[in-house]
């Protein structure tokens, strides 16, 4: 399923931007409206030729795109938001998030640290965005345009800087709605330095379902009709995942062990809640056990004090 309508007939499609070359692993958002169309993720640099490509496919340019709403400004959700400003997009985002995208180069040094010389390979070309196309919201505030209104949800626990969406019956989850693969039952919380907080998480989760929605969207990815079911198996998860830190991290001999460790335990939990193998590639591409497994460190950490 790559396309629906809301409850209020406003229609909504799924834009596999194809990471890597690879199918199902980062998904925009297209929305239309009287004007244009909005999206909700601009995806990476790495990506544009793919966004652009399928914008093309469904008679669409660029510089149709209004409005771009982000659900974090981590590379993989917003990092081709300067390239659609230049389009003219203007940008929402969540206010700890706009100085990133007006000045990327702490967010991109910290990422080079991490990834070295696959950046270009993996996010390409991250660009500003001029100040005054931002716009920035809080829990509740709406964005309205061309008889389509998209409702911010303050949603930290994986990034203070998170927001999910509500379209009528639709939540779009960002990465506070874990990863899951199409097709599959098993979500697993990406958890990745500096802000993972499993308890604000929950909280979040909670937000998400006070809103009741019927369909789940996830950027990591696509669309979900077991909303109920779904934050149950990500409860689970946060509970799993927080529990293991708690007992192995001390035992770790050092970095490099940790995070063998537990690639290990995440690849056997995730087989165990009945993950197909062949679908272990796709979450480590976009979800690396090695990256959580730092940020279950800190988390491990700030917990002793």
């Amino acid at each position: 399923m790559d396309s629906i309508r809301s409850r209020t007939g406003v229609p909504m499609e799924v834009i596999d931007l194809h990471f890597q070359g690879k199918a199902g692993r980062i998904a925009s958002f297209l929305i239309r409206h009287q004007g244009g169309a909005m999206l909700i993720e601009s995806g990476p640099g790495s990506t544009i030729g793919g966004l652009e490509f399928e914008l093309r496919r469904r008679g669409l340019a660029p510089t149709d795109i209004t409005h771009l709403l982000l659900t974090h400004i981590h590379l993989d959700h917003a990092g081709a938001a300067g390239w659609l400003a230049r389009q003219g997009a203007h940008v929402y985002v969540h206010p700890r998030g706009a100085p990133h995208l007006i000045d990327p180069g702490r967010l991109l040094d910290s990422a080079s640290r991490i990834y070295g010389d696959d950046m270009d390979r993996l996010w390409g070309e991250c660009l500003p965005v001029p100040e005054e196309q931002i716009t920035t919201l809080d829990d509740g505030d709406e964005v309205a345009v061309g008889g389509v209104g998209v409702v911010a949800l303050d949603t930290p626990g994986h990034a203070e800087h998170h927001l999910a969406f509500q379209l009528d019956d639709v939540c779009f989850t960002g990465d506070v709605g874990g990863v899951r693969m199409p097709h599959s039952g098993v979500v697993i919380p990406p958890a990745p330095p500096p802000e993972f907080d499993p308890q604000r998480w929950r909280q979040s989760l909670a937000h998400i379902a006070a809103q009741q929605p019927e369909y789940l969207a996830l950027t990591h990815f696509g669309l979900f009709l077991d909303p109920p079911e779904h934050l149950a198996a990500l409860r689970r998860g946060l509970r799993d995942l927080t529990r293991w830190a708690d007992e192995t991290v001390a035992e770790a001999n050092d970095v490099a062990d940790l995070q063998a460790r537990y690639t290990a335990w995440l690849e056997a939990w995730a087989l165990e809640q009945g993950l197909d193998p062949a679908d272990w590639a796709g979450h480590q591409a976009i979800n690396p056990a090695w990256m959580s497994a730092l940020g279950l460190r800190r988390y491990w950490k700030q917990k002793q004090g």
